[in-house]
């Protein structure tokens, strides 16, 4: 089966276009592929292609779920037939000068599309859901287990979906003969139209439920609320997506469920930054270490991490700690952490460490001091912090 193109990509719109701007191209692309106008073997399956591209881009809302999910968001949740439905062609047709008469979406679907009859209730599968995750970044950072509530529909338990009262059953429409459809025939000496419309009495359904059930009132489905155990994995990012399938709405006449699609929001950490599996964090030494050097250590949402300090280095100089970062999400490889070094410099000193402060500033040619030790503190402050 071959895979569907992008319906952006078919119309040859960009995905900010509006909804005249989407009309105009699928009327222009209509003139060239219509099979009147174009009598090439590939004409009819490329007016089929952009005008279900067509269908969905103009639909307020089946275009939301194409730009949520894709095609995903498509199929499964509409027919064929659905597709098509209140999408109105004729005025473009007439534009055209294929002056057919249609009646909207029926004619349309039965003349270029082979209308399908049902010969039994149509399955509709549930819709999907979304459901908005907040973690932390340690969260983030581990990978976490959280239990959320859900509320969706659910298969009533009563009728079974039936949507009759239990010991009752759904009868065949005799409007329609159980097909959900009524067919006319019109036309011409020359031409002849097949116009198919739902049926009125059955909507579509091809059966009459004359008693409905009590518990679900008639529809087949009730509203729970599912308590749901959501494994994130480590190293996501906010953005990553999960889906968990058969957790969404229920299908109707026996249709599949629907799926969960979480979404996850990662909350900022005060004191860490993150570029994708890189962080970056900032850490205090001594000065003494700075001047020497040597191993330092700092914990990491409960892992301790140790670096080496090279010895003379200043105040705002960053140590590449490499596989001390962000986990890639679904692998063990991990980002590096950048340590950004700010030197303490202490606000009090005792005699001795005075003195050996002042010797040191005579030896690195800090000279008058005498009067000016108010000053020279300040000035050391201001250098090393």
């Amino acid at each position: 089966m071959p895979v569907k193109r992008d319906y952006y990509e078919v119309l040859g719109v960009s995905r900010e276009a509006t909804k005249d701007e989407i009309k105009k191209a699928y009327r222009k692309l209509a003139l060239k592929y219509h099979p009147d106008r174009n009598p090439s073997p590939e004409a009819e399956e490329k007016f089929k292609e952009i005008s279900e591209a067509y269908a969905v881009l103009s639909d307020a809302e089946k275009r939301r779920q194409y730009d949520m999910f894709g095609h995903a968001g498509i199929e499964g949740h509409y027919t064929y037939e659905d597709l098509f439905k209140g999408v109105d062609f004729s005025d473009i047709f007439r534009d055209l000068g294929f002056d057919f008469g249609f009646e909207g979406f029926s004619d349309f679907f039965s003349s270029f599309f082979g209308g399908r009859r049902r010969t039994e209730t149509r399955e509709t599968r549930g819709r999907d859901l979304r459901f908005d995750l907040v973690i932390t970044m340690e969260e983030a950072f581990k990978g976490v287990e959280k239990e959320v509530t859900v509320p969706r529909t659910e298969v009533c338990p009563a009728c079974k979906g039936s949507r009759a009262k239990p010991g009752s059953s759904p009868e065949k429409c005799p409007a329609c003969g159980g097909s959900g459809q009524i067919q006319k025939v019109h036309g011409n000496a020359f031409t002849r139209f097949v116009q198919i419309t739902t049926c009125r009495e059955c909507h579509g359904e091809g059966v009459i439920v004359k008693e409905p059930c009590n518990t679900c009132g008639g529809e087949g489905i009730v509203q729970k609320v599912r308590r749901l155990k959501i494994s994130v994995p480590r190293g996501v990012d906010t953005g990553f997506r999960l889906r968990l399938r058969g957790q969404g709405e229920a299908g109707l006449n026996g249709g599949p469920e629907g799926d969960l699609y979480v979404f996850v929001y990662v909350k900022d950490e005060p004191g860490v930054r993150r570029e994708g599996s890189d962080l970056f964090i900032h850490k205090r030494i001594s000065y003494p270490k700075a001047v020497f050097g040597g191993k330092s250590e700092i914990e990491l949402f409960g892992e301790k991490i140790e670096f080496e300090v090279p010895e003379a280095t200043p105040s705002g100089s960053t140590i590449v700690v490499e596989g001390k970062g962000m986990p890639a999400v679904g692998e063990s490889k991990r980002g590096d952490l950048y340590v950004t070094l700010q030197i303490d410099v202490p606000k009090k000193l005792s005699n001795r460490a005075r003195e050996l402060i002042e010797e040191l500033a005579k030896e690195i040619g800090e000279e008058k001091l005498g009067q000016k030790k108010k000053w020279f503190n300040r000035k050391l402050f201001t250098a090393f912090s």
